[in-house]
C-alpha cells in the first residue's frame, strides 16, 4: 500500500476516534483533536483544567474507543511509588520473593490530579514515560506498546497540589488546557447528563471501540514516515531556540522540545490527511508542545503575562518559511 493510501486509511480511523469520543464528551473539539494527534505521535498528555470540565472523561472516552489494557491511578498525597509501579513480595509457598506489578503496567495510564502527589511518587512514572519499563527490585520490565500516559491536573493555584519536577514536564508531548465550555455547549451537556440518568456519573457506555491497540501500533508508525522539508524542520527549531532566549523567559524548552515539536506536527499533518507536513501543522501544535517547557521570569509575571502571552508573541515574532 503506498504511503499517501496508508496515509488516508489512518486519517479516517483518526476522524472516527474524535467522532466516538464526541459520543461522550460534549463539544472541545480542539481538546480532543490534540489529544487524538497526541496517540498518532506516541506522546504522553497533561491535561490541565479545573475541575468539572472533563478532563477524567475525555480520558475514559478515548480507553473505550482505543482497544487494549486500561488503567487509573488516583494520584493522593499519601500514594507510594510503589503503589504506581508495583513491588516484590515474598512467596510463603515457594519461599521466593516474585513480583507483584502495579497498574503501571497497562496501554493507556489515566493519572488522575497527578499533581496532588508528592514529588517522589509522580517520578515513578519517569522511566515508563521516557523508557516503556519499569525496573522492580533491580529488574527491568519492558512495558507492552503501545503505552500512553494521560494525566491530568488541577492548576497548580489550587490548594493541596503539587508543582510537577520539570524533568516529568518535559516528558510529557502535550500540555492541553481544558476550558470551561461555550454556552452552547455548556447547555448541550447539562441537557446529555441529566436525560433519563441517575447522578452525574461519568458514561462512556456510548462510545464503541474504533481502533484496536494494534491498529493504533500502524497509525504511529504511519506518523513516523510522514514526509517534514528541511525548512519546515528548520523552522520548529528556530520557534524552540527563539523560546529559549526570548525576552523574560527565565529557562526555555531544551532539544526534546524540538523533537516533540515535530512529532505532534506530523500527528497534526495525519488527522488532516496529508503525507506531509507544513509550517501550519507546526504553529498549530507550539503552544501545546511548548507552554509547559516555559519557566518565565519574576518580569513578566509582575506584569501579568504567562507562556499563552510568550507563545503568541513567539509565533508572531519568528517567520515562517513561505515555500
Amino acid at each position: 500500500m503506498s504511503l499517501s493510501a496508508e496515509v488516508q486509511r489512518c486519517a479516517d480511523a483518526l476522524a472516527a476516534l474524535e467522532a466516538a469520543i464526541g459520543c461522550a464528551l460534549v463539544g472541545q473539539p480542539r481538546v480532543v483533536r490534540e489529544s487524538v494527534v497526541a496517540l498518532a505521535a506516541a506522546g504522553h498528555v497533561l491535561l490541565e483544567g479545573v475541575p468539572g470540565v472533563g478532563k477524567t472523561l475525555l480520558v475514559r472516552a478515548l480507553a473505550a474507543a482505543v482497544g487494549g489494557r486500561f488503567s487509573r491511578i488516583q494520584f493522593t498525597p499519601d500514594l507510594m511509588p510503589s503503589d504506581v509501579t508495583g513491588h516484590a513480595v515474598f512467596d510463603m509457598k515457594s519461599e521466593a520473593f516474585r513480583i507483584r506489578r502495579g497498574p503501571i503496567f497497562c496501554n493507556l495510564l489515566l493519572g488522575d490530579e497527578i499533581n496532588r502527589a508528592p514529588a517522589k511518587t509522580q517520578a515513578a512514572l519517569l522511566e515508563a514515560m521516557q523508557e516503556q519499563q519499569v525496573t522492580i527490585e533491580g529488574t527491568a520490565l519492558a512495558l507492552s506498546p503501545p503505552f500512553l500516559v494521560f494525566a491530568t491536573q488541577n492548576p497548580i493555584e489550587h490548594e493541596g497540589t503539587y508543582p510537577l519536577p520539570k524533568a516529568q514536564l518535559d516528558r510529557f508531548l502535550l500540555k492541553v488546557i481544558v476550558d470551561h465550555p461555550d454556552a452552547a455547549e455548556e447547555l448541550a451537556m447539562v441537557r446529555q447528563v441529566t436525560h433519563d440518568r441517575v447522578g452525574d456519573r461519568l458514561d462512556v457506555s456510548g462510545v464503541r471501540e474504533v481502533l484496536s491497540a494494534t491498529d493504533l501500533l500502524e497509525v504511529q508508525q504511519v506518523t513516523a514516515r510522514l514526509q517534514v522539508d528541511d525548512t519546515v524542520l528548520a523552522y520548529a527549531v528556530r520557534l524552540v531556540r527563539s523560546a529559549r532566549d526570548w525576552p523574560g523567559v527565565e529557562t526555555g524548552p531544551g532539544p526534546r522540545a524540538g523533537i516533540a515539536l515535530v512529532r505532534a506536527a506530523r500527528g497534526h499533518a495525519l488527522a488532516d490527511a496529508r503525507d506531509y507536513v507544513t509550517p501550519d501543522d507546526i504553529k498549530a501544535m507550539a503552544p501545546a508542545v511548548l507552554r509547559h517547557r516555559l519557566a518565565l521570569g519574576a518580569d513578566l509575571e509582575i506584569e501579568g503575562l504567562g507562556p499563552e502571552d510568550v507563545l503568541r508573541d513567539l509565533l508572531a515574532g519568528v517567520p515562517a518559511p513561505r515555500s
